[in-house]
């Protein structure tokens, strides 16, 4: 008999290329970030709403613009049927309007607030924060054209981030007009940034004709150095936008939010006008916005209709937690305490597998009262338990022996103090109950 003694080869599967796992000890962070964006967004009047992570794909191709970066390398698209595709959400500013316009929001109250929080999709080439699938949370106002309301979003970015103790951010703002004033800077760019066609990199050469405004906005070293030496926009501005400018500028000095002109700061998708504003964080290098955002006053016509002023900003997840881990790190290295997740303020050792059933009950008593507790499920010696109850940094341990479980009584070791208690079982809940706020 032929015995195959060939070794088997175990294939070990991976999270796919461009994606991540949010291990528990990580999570704390996540959920810092979002209790604390939920709060300052409904703190200022923004409801949630929550969009499919996948739509039609020519509503993203008439909102963000056909000859962008996201539209034509970026964006997961898959055939639906013969005649039509789906794409996987790259942003959610074009889903948050086609809600808007869906369910004719505009008719029953033209302004309207949203803030979202979720997933989005690009097939960018993955790096340190910079995912295929990564983590938005944003704003959008809608049905405005007050230049206030800029800076009100603005304000809760910043927020936000002074909330999450994120030190060390920077806010940048730049205006890139209308459809009055940016045609005629457009054609003045775009013959300026000829005479230096060879020089720029391959994609700046493309961009001269389909998307010369992105060309400012380029990485290469090259491409940096000549835009530099271009004219700004903001001496081309019509005098709405010149005005819709200066309110901002001076509405953020007013509320003592400090700020950077870049006369070279674009958008990456085409409804944006007027006021755009990125937020970066030096410690992530070239690719360092965490927030970006502005006005999109012709995006709801754009896709259907009618013309309405709207703004918001999206909030890079991913960029903002390595930022905040850079800080925290550089600064005394507990970052890793701080992730380390919720803690039960009780644990209970069960000594002898014939306690086993009464800890149990009394696990799930406490737990009713909203009392924070845990025990062993692994059979361990009484001295394990100990340890991980000590590990989790727990405020009380309750012991229950074969003596104790004689008795109805048990043990209570209060932690900071090494004191210890003994009650009956029957006035343990009310024990913990009577206690200040023993759950936090």
């Amino acid at each position: 008999m032929n015995v195959n003694t060939a070794k088997k080869t175990e294939y070990v599967f991976k999270a796919p290329r461009g994606t991540e796992d949010v291990l528990p000890e990580k999570w704390a962070l996540w959920r810092k970030l979002e209790e604390v964006g939920r709060q300052e967004f409904e703190l200022c009047g923004y409801y949630e709403i929550r969009t499919p992570v996948f739509e039609d794909t020519r509503l993203f191709i008439r909102s963000i613009g056909e000859a962008t970066d996201i539209v034509e390398k970026e964006m997961y698209t898959f055939a639906d049927s013969e005649d039509s595709s789906i794409t996987l959400r790259p942003e959610s500013t074009a889903p948050v309007m086609r809600a808007y316009l869906e369910y004719e929001l505009h008719k029953t109250k033209k302004f309207q607030k949203f803030y979202y929080i979720g997933p989005q999709f690009r097939k960018e080439r993955p790096q340190a924060g910079r995912l295929r699938q990564f983590h938005q949370m944003g704003l959008e106002a809608v049905g405005a054209s007050d230049p206030l309301l800029d800076v009100e979003t603005i304000s809760v970015a910043t927020r936000i981030f002074d909330r999450i103790d994120l030190k060390g951010y920077t806010v940048k703002i730049n205006s890139i007009g209308c459809e009055k004033c940016r045609p005629v800077f457009r054609n003045i760019l775009k013959e300026k940034l000829s005479e230096h066609e060879k020089a720029l990199c391959e994609l700046c050469q493309s961009r001269l004709n389909r998307n010369v405004f992105r060309i400012l906005d380029c990485k290469n070293e090259k491409c940096k150095t000549i835009s530099h030496h271009m004219p700004s926009i903001n001496d081309y501005l019509c005098g709405e936008c010149q005005t819709h400018a200066k309110v901002v500028r001076d509405a953020l000095l007013e509320i003592g939010i400090p700020y950077i002109v870049d006369a070279h700061l674009v958008r990456g998708l085409d409804y944006y006008t007027k006021t755009v504003y990125e937020i970066t964080h030096s410690s992530l290098g070239a690719r360092d916005a965490i927030c970006a955002g502005g006005r999109y006053d012709n995006l709801i016509s754009d896709i259907g209709g009618p013309s309405i002023g709207s703004v918001g900003f999206a909030i890079g997840m991913e960029a903002t937690i390595l930022a905040l881990e850079n800080v925290t790190a550089k600064k005394n290295k507990l970052i890793h305490q701080e992730v380390c997740g919720p803690s039960p303020s009780v644990y209970i050792v069960s000594i002898g597998e014939e306690t086993r059933k009464q800890c149990f009950s009394l696990l799930n008593l406490i737990r009713k009262f909203n009392i924070s507790a845990d025990f062993d499920y692994e059979g361990r010696s009484p001295k394990a338990q100990m340890r991980t109850a000590n590990k989790l940094g727990v405020k009380y341990v309750i012991v229950l022996g074969p003596d104790e479980l004689a008795r109805g009584d048990v043990k209570i070791k209060i932690m900071e103090t090494s004191e210890e208690i003994s009650l009956k079982q029957s006035e343990v809940l009310k024990w913990f109950l009577n206690r200040q706020s023993p759950q936090t």
